[in-house]
């Protein structure tokens, strides 16, 4: 039996798939893995037989990653989960910065109790919300993961000239993406590119403040910036003045701070990119998937902290081993192993690695050996 506690409401689509091996709740003591969503994680002690923790949605800025890591539990995201949420979001996000949209649904509003003037007081009124279209113009995409390909491929589809960056792309990934995005050599070239920019990418210490005082006055005149990643990747100070100079003309987030709320040309939403139940249910699917299969046959799918792997079952015994990634440890865990193995999976990431070693005719005792082995963070017997 497997104990999952649940921070945070997760739906029951994806819990339901978890089977009857299985408990679930917000109240399970001694978790061997959690489900969680926002709930913030930072200050958690984590019990020794905690093995995972899945994040149902993209970020996990809410996770103490560094020291699941260095306690050998492996911390799961759902990426694309929600991508398509994101993705109409952001597309409303670019047409509310173009078209004056929410300055005339305001502006509307007070015009009540005119009666039959209201008509006229419209026509009379609607020039000050004129704005142009986003047909023919250049929208500059950094971060070609899951959201951004989609958000690139639907501005193609919309009219709109698109040119991105993404040192990290992936093979997969350039195949989705549609081949008249131009691909530019770095952020620089993007941003100096565009009138529209929209971020997709998560918040280090390398993308912090991405969208400067230094890259704005690099910008064309009149730039409208989508900022529907994390806060902290647009200095907002920077933001503003670039607001008030008439070089940004408009700001759109659903990070809202309390230094942008409020302030003219700058449209802060809650942070709703996730919030349709399409997009839960997918989440939660994805996340209770990635638990079972780590937990029932130790493979690693969509982990932000251990690599990705997966080996089919050959043998009677499986030993899940989480270890230092330096020369030679690999050699002295197999030195400890008394039967035969017949198939082996090892890979690295960072300062990390993780190997799966499926052995036939296996000791119970080689599991202590192995984990009394240096370097060695954790051993599973499956």
């Amino acid at each position: 039996m497997y104990n999952v506690l649940t921070l945070n409401k997760i739906a029951a689509i994806g819990t339901s798939r978890l089977g009857e091996n299985y408990s679930y709740g917000e109240d399970v003591q001694n978790p061997d893995a959690i489900l969680v969503r926002s709930a913030a994680m930072h200050d958690m002690e984590f019990a020794e037989n905690l093995l995972a923790i899945a994040r149902a949605g993209a970020g996990t800025n809410n996770i103490p990653k560094d020291k699941c890591t260095e306690q050998g539990i492996v911390v799961f995201n759902t990426p694309g989960a929600n991508a398509n949420a994101v993705k109409e979001l952001v597309l409303a996000g670019l047409l509310l910065s173009s078209r004056k949209i929410t300055e005339g649904i305001d502006w509307a509003k007070t015009l009540k109790g005119n009666g039959d003037a209201v008509g006229k007081m419209v026509e009379k009124g609607k020039s000050q919300f004129v704005g142009p279209e986003i047909m023919g113009k250049t929208l500059g995409v950094i971060g070609l993961g899951a959201i951004g390909i989609l958000v690139a491929n639907a501005a193609v589809a919309l009219g709109m000239n698109v040119v991105g960056y993404d040192p990290f792309m992936s093979v997969s990934n350039a195949l989705k993406l549609d081949p008249a995005v131009k691909l530019m050599k770095n952020n620089e070239e993007v941003m100096t590119a565009c009138d529209y920019l929209t971020i997709h990418v998560p918040l280090t210490p390398d993308t912090k403040d991405l969208v400067d005082a230094d890259m704005i006055a690099k910008m064309k005149d009149g730039v409208r910036i989508l900022n529907y990643s994390r806060d902290g990747l647009v200095n907002s100070t920077a933001v503003l003045e670039g607001l008030k100079s008439g070089k940004v003309a408009k700001y759109v987030t659903d990070f809202g701070t309390d230094d942008i709320l409020g302030e003219e040309n700058v449209i802060c939403m809650p942070h709703l990119g996730a919030s349709t139940p399409e997009s839960e249910d997918n989440c939660a699917v994805m996340a209770c998937d990635q638990i079972k299969e780590y937990l029932e046959n130790g493979n690693i799918i969509n982990s932000v902290n251990y690599p990705a792997i997966s080996l089919p079952r050959s043998a009677d015994t499986r030993f899940c081993v989480m270890h230092k990634n330096v020369p030679e440890l690999l050699k002295k865990v197999l030195s400890e192993i008394n039967g035969n193995v017949e198939n082996m999976l090892s890979k690295s990431r960072g300062d990390y690695a993780y190997t799966i070693l499926d052995v036939a005719g296996a000791d119970k005792a080689d599991a202590d050996k192995i984990s009394a082995v240096d370097g060695v963070v954790r051993v599973r017997v499956l």
